[in-house]
């Protein structure tokens, strides 16, 4: 049986992650590119002084809301904490061990397009969100499916049905990559670095998740607020320490990454063309696992922000795939490449790395570096971001289970939740991996539709906001919602605000 579901399986994840859906991935993030007139370069000042720059100078940014919202800070340290897990360092390592330093260019060119698919997912959560019986805001692309793509002529029931599917394939999803796999790998790695039973390990993640999780989203947000920003901080200072120890290396490190990217051949031979195409391949793959752009997932925390703008919370969708990838991954692989585990020559594996294995590389380059603590370093950084990851999927599920089965469910799912993390402490999640990255990468052909057919209305509403707050046109109407009741509400929340500001920040 075992075996059946296994060859089931990698039939499955060979077309979900195979050439049509990676080019219908890249498609889409061209075309809201080109729709937004290159918005994350155009507009690179604007969006980057109104979203991280921004929490410094404005306090709206991070306050703590008093009703069911979160902030725009928590939202984006939510959505961070569960694409900045062990696809930065497991991933990445894998990229690199299978594609060669040439994937490193085609993860940073997936990522520069991602970031207007994730603006995209972003603007068309907050259009579509409604409020929960509990006054949550819910958002996702299961309700632009619904209510967006359904509305168009005769596809009212295509829509339902894209939208069942997307959170169906998120719930499974979040029990798998979400949870299982992200403890499993927390489990083994502390085990091996400390000697901790893994049992032990387990039953206090099971607390450590449960405590957090059965709070909600604003006992999630407040948590990864803070465990976030430290994490990653921490996890950046001891890659740029290797980068600047190595520094002389760096040259011949970004020689390997464009040469391998064009590479006609692969660093394990091969029929000519055999090299670029596994090095693209790869680097989509790897980039899309890390930063989630085009699977629909963060925008159901993005959707629960107090923001009002939908074009505002966009841009924290582009500085969230700005952070993952092109920063994080960035400093990852540049520590790999330059720590000696990779012939830059040749593309290869050094044999010493090799036998270690590709998942832990990163272990091995801080090894290489700082000796036994390096690697105690690495087991720590994946226990903080695989936990961080656990507790952002968890919402991520929680929404998909509430559009299935209502709000009052919520409790059911967090239970279940909760006992999994403790069934994935003690078993061999390779299996639940495999199939959790299938369920993950079927959440991207529903999500890529509805944004590939809603792409018209994205390009309206950024217009629509960069004349009125970039260009500072006058009489124009903001487009805050798709429904009229929100739309109005919405409208005098943002007259109301903007009345009361004293210097002219945004919305």
């Amino acid at each position: 049986m075992i075996n059946v579901i296994t060859n089931v399986n990698n039939t499955i994840n060979s077309m979900v992650w195979g050439w049509p859906a990676l080019i219908l991935l890249a498609f889409v993030g061209v075309l809201m590119t080109c729709l937004s007139k290159f918005f994350q370069v155009s507009h690179f000042k604007y969006w980057w002084s109104h979203t991280i720059g921004q929490i410094f100078t404005d306090s709206r940014v991070t306050e703590h809301t008093k009703d069911k919202t979160i902030s725009q800070f928590q939202s984006l340290c939510t959505a961070l904490a569960a694409t900045v897990g062990t696809g930065n360092i497991v991933g990445v390592a894998g990229a690199i061990a299978i594609g060669g330093p040439g994937a490193v260019f085609w993860m940073w060119l997936i990522a520069f397009f991602g970031m207007m698919t994730n603006f995209s997912e972003n603007v068309l959560g907050i259009l579509y969100r409604r409020k929960n019986s509990e006054g949550e805001w819910c958002g996702g692309a299961m309700y632009y499916l619904r209510d967006g793509l359904g509305a168009k002529k005769n596809c009212k029931t295509i829509g339902a049905v894209l939208a069942v599917l997307f959170s169906v394939f998120c719930l499974l999803a979040s029990f798998g990559i979400g949870n299982m796999s992200q403890v499993n790998s927390m489990v083994k790695n502390i085990n091996t670095a400390f000697g901790l039973p893994e049992l032990a390990i387990g039953i206090f993640l099971f607390f450590a998740v449960s405590i957090v999780i059965v709070g909600g989203l604003k006992r999630v947000a407040a948590l990864t607020e803070r465990l976030v920003p430290f994490m990653v901080i921490l996890y950046l200072l001891g890659t740029v320490i290797i980068i600047l120890m190595h520094l002389t290396s760096i040259p011949a490190v970004f020689v390997s990454i464009f040469k391998g990217a064009f590479s006609m051949k692969s660093a394990a031979g091969g029929v000519v063309g055999s090299g670029i195409a596994l090095a693209m391949q790869m680097g989509m793959k790897r980039g899309v696992f890390s930063n989630e752009a085009g699977l629909g997932s963060s925008v159901m925390v993005h959707s629960s922000s107090n923001v009002i703008e939908p074009v505002k919370q966009g841009m924290w969708g582009i500085f969230e795939v700005f952070a993952d990838t092109i920063v994080v991954c960035t400093l990852t692989a540049l520590t790999i490449l330059s720590s000696g585990a990779v012939d830059l020559a040749t593309g290869k594996l050094t044999s010493a790395a090799e036998e270690i294995g590709s998942s832990s590389l990163m272990s091995y380059s801080f090894q290489q570096t700082f000796g036994k603590p390096g690697a105690w370093f690495i087991a720590i950084a994946i226990f903080l971001f695989a936990y961080s990851t656990v507790l952002g999927w968890s919402h991520y599920g929680s929404k998909a289970f509430e559009y299935l089965f209502g709000t009052k469910a919520i409790i059911v799912y967090r239970i279940l939740f909760s006992v999994v993390v403790l069934a994935g402490s003690v078993m061999e999640a390779q299996l639940a991996w495999d199939i959790s990255d299938t369920f993950n990468g079927l959440m991207m052909i529903p999500n890529l539709i509805g944004v590939l057919v809603l792409s018209p209305q994205v390009a309206a509403c950024t217009k629509n906001y960069v004349d009125r707050r970039i260009r500072k046109k006058r009489g124009v109407t903001p487009m805050l919602s798709c429904f009229p009741d929100i739309q109005s509400e919405q409208e005098v929340r943002l007259e109301e605000r903007l009345k009361t500001l004293a210097r002219g920040l945004d919305a």
